[in-house]
Formats: C-alpha cells, sequence, structure tokens
C-alpha cells in the first residue's frame, strides 16, 4: 500500500520561516518520527540577525534619552540637593540606567524577535509577571493608597510597567494563532476567545486591587488594540469588547461595595478638575495646578535652562510625572514642542517598522508597543495641561525612573530586531 505523504509550510506567520517538510501519513515509526520532528520545527529558536535596524529610529529614541536625561537634571537638581545633599543623585541614577538600557537595546535587537513566539517562552514570561504582579497586589509597598512597588532595599519597582509589554507581546501570540489556524474557524465564540480574554482578565484584576487605575485602562486600552489590529472579524473582537466592559463595570462595583471608600478617589480627582477652573488650591489639584504655573511661567521661550522656579519644593514629582511642565517653564513653548514631535516622529517610524514588518506577529508586537508609548505621552501631557485628571502616569525617555526607563530601552529593542527584518523601511 502506497505511502500518502503531505507537504507542511512551517512558520506561516508566527513562526519565522518558510520552510516546507514532508510528513508521512500512517502508523508506522518513521511517521511518528516525522510527526514529532513536524511539531518541533513549529517551534521557533533563538537565533541572531545580520540586517540593518532602522538608522532613523534609532536616533529618535536616543535624541528624546539624551533630552530626558538633561532635563531629569534640572527638574531633580533641588531635590536632591534639599533631601539627600547631593544635587545630582537623581540624574547620576538615570544615567547609569540610560547607559544599560541602551546596551540591552542594542543586544536584544541583534536576536530574531519570533524567539517572542515560542508557546514555552511567552507562557513563561505571562506567568512569571502574572505571579509577580499578583504578589504586588497583596504584599506590594503602599503609597498614597494605592500598592503598586515592590522594593528590595533602595530598589523600587514597579511590575505593571513590565507587564505592558509581556500582555501585547502575549495577546498578539494568542491572536496570531487564532487568525492563522484554520482549525480555530469553527470553533464556538466561548471556547475560541476564552484565552484571549482571560489573559486581560487576570491583569486587569490586579490593576484593581492595586488601585491603579490609569494601568486599568492602558492594559485594556493595548489589548483592544492588538485584538483589532490581528484580523479578527470586528463583529467577534465587538463581542470581546462588551464582555470586557461588562466585565470591567462588575468588577469596579463589587471593588466599591466592598472596600472602605470604594471608588472615592477616582471621584475626587475628577471634580479637582473643576476647582482648578475656579482659582481654587488644595490636596487634591495642587500637583496639577502647580504644573500649570510653570506651563504658563513658561512663555514661548522659558525662563532659561536650569532657571525653574516651581522645581524648588513647589512642583510634586517635577522630575517625574510633571516634567513636561519643567520643560516648557525652562525651554518655553518651543521646548515643549519639540518634545511632542520626537513623540510624533517615534510614532510615526514606529508604525512605518510595524507596516514593513515580515509577519503578522512582527507588525502586532511593534504596533503594539509604538501605541504603548504613544499613549503615555499623550495622557502625560494631557495631565500636566488639566486636561485628563491626574493619573500617575510619566513620560516615557523623560521622566526619572530607572526600571521604567530600562524596560522601555528594552522594547525599543524588540521594535529595532523587528526593522532588521523590514525591506524598504
Amino acid at each position: 500500500m502506497a505511502e500518502k505523504r503531505t507537504n507542511y509550510i512551517i512558520g506561516s506567520g508566527v513562526d519565522g520561516s518558510s520552510r516546507t517538510i514532508t510528513v508521512t501519513k500512517g502508523t508506522g515509526r518513521k511517521a511518528k518520527k516525522e510527526a514529532k520532528k513536524a511539531k518541533k520545527i513549529r517551534e521557533p529558536k533563538l537565533r541572531l540577525i545580520d540586517g540593518s535596524m532602522d538608522p532613523v529610529f534609532f536616533v529618535i529614541v536616543i535624541v528624546m534619552l539624551v533630552y530626558g536625561l538633561i532635563m531629569v537634571f534640572s527638574a531633580s537638581y533641588i531635590e536632591g540637593l534639599t533631601y539627600y545633599d547631593d544635587g545630582y543623585r537623581f540624574v547620576r541614577t538615570q544615567g547609569i540606567a540610560a547607559i544599560i538600557g541602551v546596551v540591552v537595546m542594542l543586544f536584544v535587537s541583534f536576536f530574531d524577535y519570533h524567539i517572542l513566539s515560542n508557546s514555552n517562552v511567552i507562557a513563561l514570561g505571562y506567568l512569571a509577571m502574572f505571579v509577580l504582579l499578583s504578589y504586588t497586589s497583596l504584599f506590594g509597598t503602599e503609597n498614597a493608597g494605592a500598592r503598586r512597588w515592590i522594593e528590595i532595599g533602595s530598589f523600587s519597582f514597579q511590575p505593571s510597567e513590565a507587564m505592558k509589554p509581556v500582555l501585547i507581546i502575549f495577546t498578539a501570540f494568542l491572536s496570531v494563532r487564532l487568525v492563522e489556524n484554520p482549525k480555530q474557524v469553527n470553533k464556538p465564540f466561548l471556547k475560541k476567545y476564552t484565552p484571549l480574554l482571560a489573559s486581560l482578565a487576570a491583569v486587569c484584576l490586579n490593576m484593581v486591587l492595586q488601585r491603579h487605575i490609569s494601568g486599568l485602562l492602558i492594559m485594556g486600552t493595548l489589548w483592544f488594540c492588538v485584538v483589532l489590529l490581528s484580523g479578527i472579524p470586528y463583529r467577534d473582537v465587538f463581542k470581546m469588547f462588551m464582555i470586557v466592559a461588562v466585565g470591567g463595570i462588575a468588577v469596579l462595583l463589587v471593588y466599591a461595595a466592598t472596600r472602605e471608600g470604594g471608588l472615592s478617589y477616582i471621584s475626587d480627582r475628577l471634580n479637582s478638575m473643576d476647582t482648578i477652573e475656579e482659582g481654587v488650591i488644595d490636596d487634591d489639584n495642587w500637583q496639577t495646578m502647580q504644573s500649570l504655573i510653570a506651563i504658563g511661567s513658561g512663555g514661548w521661550f522659558g525662563l532659561g535652562f536650569g532657571e525653574s522656579r516651581q522645581k524648588y519644593l513647589w512642583l510634586p514629582e517635577a522630575q517625574n510625572d510633571m516634567i513636561i511642565a519643567v520643560i516648557v517653564e525652562e525651554l518655553g513653548y518651543i521646548g515643549g514642542l519639540v518634545v511632542v514631535i520626537l513623540f510624533a516622529l517615534f510614532i510615526y517610524r514606529g508604525f512605518r517598522i510595524a507596516r514593513k514588518a515580515p509577519d503578522k506577529f512582527g507588525m502586532l508586537i511593534t504596533a503594539g508597543i509604538t501605541f504603548q508609548i504613544g499613549l503615555q505621552a499623550i495622557l502625560n501631557i494631557g495631565v500636566a495641561c488639566n486636561a485628563f485628571p491626574n493619573t500617575g502616569v510619566t513620560l516615557p525617555f523623560f521622566s526619572y525612573g530607572g526600571s521604567a526607563l530600562m524596560i522601555q530601552l528594552v522594547e525599543m529593542g524588540v521594535i529595532l530586531g523587528v526593522s532588521r527584518q523590514c525591506e524598504n523601511i
């Protein structure tokens, strides 16, 4: 009896290769061996890429990084001198993080990004971050009623920052498998999309427990962005969106009913936006009010580098959440406009790399990371201008925070790695 042989194309989309193998159909030892081999080949391996990275994207990142370091020095000098007797404390820490981050960014960029679609790698990464996130929700350091940090000695780390790229990659992985696997087409809706919905629900539940509403909104938006771009039918995307919305509202209502104070901190921040318009300064709107004073004082050309008045302990977190206010106060609207232009160029170039990516997985992770950085920039600048409630979202590449900066630079390494496999960017 003649053997039945079937050709399989390995690596269509998520696997990153395009080899074709032939598997013998049957129950013999040879057929089983070939089937086992085919299964192994489907998982991408760690390998180096010799292509050239996108120089324009790299330069944009480095310019923002250097600009950010200069402004961290200016914004933090007074606080460092006052509380630590060292005006260079913050910029020194940020500079070390930047150097390490750039080295890691370049190192990561040389590796084939398809290793992130290895089921073992992505499952282990998501599980590890989920455990860390859950530990933070239960035992993390509490600050201003929120439990978002893990502290080890003088080192503090916010796991939700690392969870953002992990969620993007994990969502991209699941979405591509759903779209490119023919066996998924006829499955019932819930059976097909439960893993995708559960991956978001687990993260969002932790955000609620941490009282990290800005993190909740960012995580949900990033997840929705990747799912929307993945090619999943819009009708199914809408159904998932409704499930997420209803589930989110239900969780918030339960949280409000069972926790002391409920969600009053959200309404307090919303109400504080109106009191600013009335000229009232209180604890809830102090930071935003001082930010507006700093921005208004800058005018078109600013007071001059290092000449900010609000950084003299009037503006809380001047080197962190509100660094854009110090930039405008010292360098004027022109200095602030340069920041906006840099982020606009970053977003344009990032989405261009996504569009030129060799497969859907590369497109999704690049678009997701680019969207994440752009969204955080919009929220941060909007808060400083009182366009949004105070959310505690930092300005990527500019705000002080060593661990967050290194995570962002690792993300840039992934995008540069994708660009090495693009043609005609």
